[in-house]
């Protein structure tokens, strides 16, 4: 064959190899004509300003026995998809809540193409004799934990396309949650059991594995948690899931949010301001000291934020008797600015929660748990998300037949009035 036709030839060839190549690589990550990537994993997802986080309970009643139907979490996921939020975290599988929203995502997925949304889906980990008469034993854990471990394995097998993370544990080291807590240890033992799983194809290489808890538990507090077991747990997951709080800390170390003496002679709005942002200033103090243990044992390991959040009613440590911590206002304005602030840092922020869940104290309607929704329970948008209603962003959208709107009617002034001035320092 002449050279220069043999050279002409293969070029062709090489040629329309390429553009096939390209055709079908962008055919399996894009989404249409939308130019969606869709087949997003764990590594892509955390730390991506385009794939807002939040923690979702869909329950509308004061008991879980009365599980929300799979049409009502689809409800809910469009709200919260209307909003950017493209990945949710549960937090057990004992019951069937998480695995039907896993199946209204699917079905959702099916309905519109361009639907996109994903889950971190949690494994709920306590100690021997938890939640029972028995005095809890802390250095042994509940047979029952292995099989929340396989269910949630058996979930992920099933919407691999959906479930990007698995937790193991919510809260499970930190020694104040005493009806349950375990060792590091047990929390080690099942994370390298899914990392294992990993290694045998049989979970997802691409699927993240992790442990949520307290800021304190990763070795942001008291050097009691810096154990050899917690080094090897940040050893052995993919990323670091730490919660922080101010909001509970404005009762139990509130130095950083009663009055100085200084801001005295300013207005109450004006103390609230600066208030807040002490709390977020707070909120990045703690995790700076996560950053800093956790990069003394690994350098590279990601760290995000599981759980953060601000209850906007409270007739308890953080009510008007108390912290004053509590209104839609000050929710609101640390809302905003966690976002801001996670976003612009590559952090991923699970903001605790989408949706007021009554059941968290049932027993007390006005309880703070029962408040830390971003939403009403009855689908009213609290005034941290008013700009979004103001946007028609939930147009045609509703929660239980109801449309969705601002709280207090839409009236600032209204909603100024129910602000909390926080208590001058002594």
């Amino acid at each position: 064959m002449n050279i220069f036709v043999y050279i002409e030839s293969t070029f062709k060839y090489v040629l329309i190899a390429t553009v096939l190549c390209i055709v079908f690589s962008c055919k399996q990550v894009y989404n249409g004509s939308t130019q969606k990537k869709y087949n997003v994993t764990a590594k892509e997802i955390l730390g991506n300003p385009n794939y807002l986080a939040i923690c979702y309970g869909g329950y509308r009643k004061n008991s879980r026995e009365i599980q929300p139907t799979v049409n009502q979490l689809k409800q809910d996921l469009l709200i919260l998809a209307a909003m950017n939020i493209k990945i949710v975290r549960t937090y057990n599988v004992h019951l069937v809540h998480a695995s039907n929203v896993l199946k209204a995502i699917s079905e959702l997925k099916k309905e519109d193409k361009n639907f996109e949304m994903y889950v971190m889906l949690g494994a709920w980990i306590d100690c021997k004799y938890a939640w029972t008469e028995q005095t809890p034993d802390h250095d042994l854990e509940s047979q029952r934990n292995a099989i929340e471990i396989n269910e949630a394995v058996r979930l992920a097998n099933l919407y691999p396309e959906i479930v990007k993370v698995i937790a193991v544990g919510n809260e499970a080291m930190v020694k104040w949650a005493t009806a349950y807590y375990v060792q590091p240890k047990v929390i080690l033992k099942w994370v390298n059991y899914l990392q294992q799983l990993k290694k045998e194809n049989k979970l997802s290489k691409d699927l993240w594995i992790t442990s949520s808890d307290d800021f304190a538990s990763w070795g942001g507090g008291d050097d009691s948690y810096k154990t050899k077991d917690l080094e090897d747990l940040i050893n052995a997951v993919d990323y670091v899931s730490m919660h922080t709080y101010p909001y509970h800390n404005t009762h139990y170390n509130p130095s950083f949010w009663n009055v100085p003496q200084d801001e005295n002679q300013l207005t109450e709005q004006e103390q609230v301001t600066k208030a807040m942002h002490r709390s977020i200033a707070f909120a990045k103090m703690q995790y700076a000291t996560v950053k800093n243990y956790v990069r003394s044992i690994n350098p590279s390991k990601p760290i995000h934020i599981g759980e953060t959040g601000w209850a906007s009613s409270s007739d308890g440590f953080y009510g008007k008797e108390g912290s004053g911590a509590s209104d839609e206002y000050k929710q609101a304005i640390y809302y905003k600015a966690m976002r801001e602030w996670t976003n612009s840092e590559g952090i991923s922020c699970f903001f605790f929660e989408a949706f007021d869940e009554p059941w968290k104290d049932s027993n007390n309607p006005l309880g703070s748990e029962n408040h830390f929704g971003i939403f009403t329970v009855d689908g009213k948008a609290k005034y941290a998300v008013w700009d979004k209603v103001e946007e028609n962003a939930f147009s045609g959208l509703k929660r239980d037949e109801k449309v969705i709107v601002k709280t207090y009617s839409g009236n600032k002034e209204l909603l100024i009035q129910s602000v909390l001035a926080p208590p001058k320092k002594g």
